[in-house]
């Protein structure tokens, strides 16, 4: 009955869904494209029997991405089907893998949009990156015979009271999952409180620590960085969030008194901020040049700004610092792993409590430097003009990553046996 109402309430607020989206399609036209798959509806089809992957936006699809690898090497016959709710997500998966998916648009959570998009994909087995759990598309799921995972999860004591007052609706969904992978025995602890049964949890750490550069990336990155100068100072802002740009130019302009041969890669998280943000550089009169700008002169700019889709991970091989955006702003912070698996020194800001559990990791390391707006271009001066402390930073980075690698193994362990149930 619960998940009755939950549906009719869902088609009763779909026109504010449709105007939601409308309004992001202003300022990031690719909303406005492929709307027809979020109810299900598309041309072609992968091969039935496959692995269906949802990974929600850019963050889940580069954790993801070990995962899908691992299938598509050892596993070439099985087809992967990969859905994602964000265009940036959608390039993302197009950039790591391709063709070698099929990737659409995952379904709103209506009962008839998720039974048309079954019905076209005909899964063995599903896997749901983290905490993007719907109600119809888990039970739905598992009720055509699908084992779902609920993988990498998360779940934080604020989301699990929510959980626990709308009991009625979420523990049959809890109950529904095949197995649920949990990144600690804290989550776990929290899932088992929403009624999910010993049997169905498995604690594996992390995958986000499983990250691993490819061949391409770095000499991409050694490719960039020549053209950029090898032996000036260079650091990265990545993921930045409206209201930290300015901050961040301005460290940028006080760093520039001391090391004026410095260059900022400035990385906005959202598309739609890319010609807003180069305004703001415009008017700190610095010379800049757009990525995405076919010829300019590289070798000169104070500002590098990171206005394409996909090459994060090879902006941030050419840095020797990295600060991690979302952290000067209360928005939560951003995953500074993909920092650390190129042995970078990190700041960021204080608000991280998205990604807590990894910053302290890192910082109790003596990878991860914590620091403001007022205190940023200081620590960077600092930083860039001290190479031992840099390498010391970055070896323990390294080391974090090093030490807290095995949860893709056992996450791919658990997915084996959802496949192996799902062809019964």
């Amino acid at each position: 009955m619960a998940r009755l109402l939950y549906s009719i309430l869902f088609y009763l607020l779909l026109p504010l869904v449709l105007l939601r989206l409308a309004y992001r399609a202003l300022k990031a036209p690719d909303y406005r494209h492929r709307v027809a798959e979020r109810f299900g509806f598309f041309r072609s089809s992968p091969p039935p029997g496959g692995l269906w992957v949802h990974a929600v936006s850019v963050g889940e699809t580069i954790a993801a991405a070990p995962l899908i690898r691992h299938y598509l090497q050892q596993h070439p016959d099985l087809p992967v089907t990969v859905t994602t709710m964000t265009p940036t997500g959608s390039e993302r998966v197009r950039a790591l893998f391709g063709n070698r998916v099929f990737h659409v648009y995952a379904p709103y959570d209506t009962p008839d949009s998720i039974r048309r998009f079954l019905r076209r994909i005909r899964p063995r087995a599903a896997v749901i990156m983290e905490t993007e759990v719907w109600p119809n598309m888990v039970c739905q799921t598992a009720a055509s015979g699908v084992p779902v995972v609920l993988a990498n999860a998360r779940l934080s004591a604020k989301s699990a009271a929510g959980y626990q007052r709308a009991g009625a609706l979420s523990k049959p969904v809890m109950r529904a999952f095949y197995r649920i992978v949990a990144q600690h025995q804290a989550d776990a602890r929290r899932f088992a409180e929403l009624g999910v049964e010993p049997h169905a949890l498995r604690v594996s750490g992390s995958i986000k620590f499983d990250l691993t550069l490819e061949e391409t990336q770095r000499r991409s990155a050694r490719e960039l960085r020549q053209s950029l100068g090898s032996d000036r100072p260079v650091w990265i802002a990545a993921s930045t969030h409206e209201g930290e740009d300015e901050l961040l130019l301005a460290a940028h302009r006080k760093l520039l008194t001391q090391l004026p041969e410095a260059l900022l890669i400035l990385v906005p998280r959202h598309p739609e901020r890319f010609d807003s943000v180069a305004r703001l550089i415009e008017n700190q009169a610095m010379s800049y040049l757009r990525r995405s700008a076919s010829t300019g002169d590289t070798g000169s700019i104070q500002v590098l700004l990171g206005d394409t889709m996909g090459e994060l991970l090879v902006l941030l091989g050419c840095a020797d610092v990295a600060f991690i955006g979302g952290s000067l702003v209360p928005h939560g912070g951003h995953n500074s792993l993909e920092a650390a698996a190129w042995g970078l020194p990190i700041l960021t800001g204080h608000s991280d409590f998205n990604f807590a559990d990894i910053s302290q990791r890192l910082e109790e390391a003596g990878a991860l430097i914590k620091t403001d707006a007022q205190e940023i271009g200081a620590v960077l001066t600092s930083l860039l003009a001290n190479q031992g402390k840099r390498e010391s930073m970055g070896s323990a980075a390294l080391a974090v990553m090093e030490g807290n690698r095995g949860a893709l193994a056992t996450l791919i362990a658990e997915i084996d046996a959802a496949l192996a149930s799902g062809a019964e």
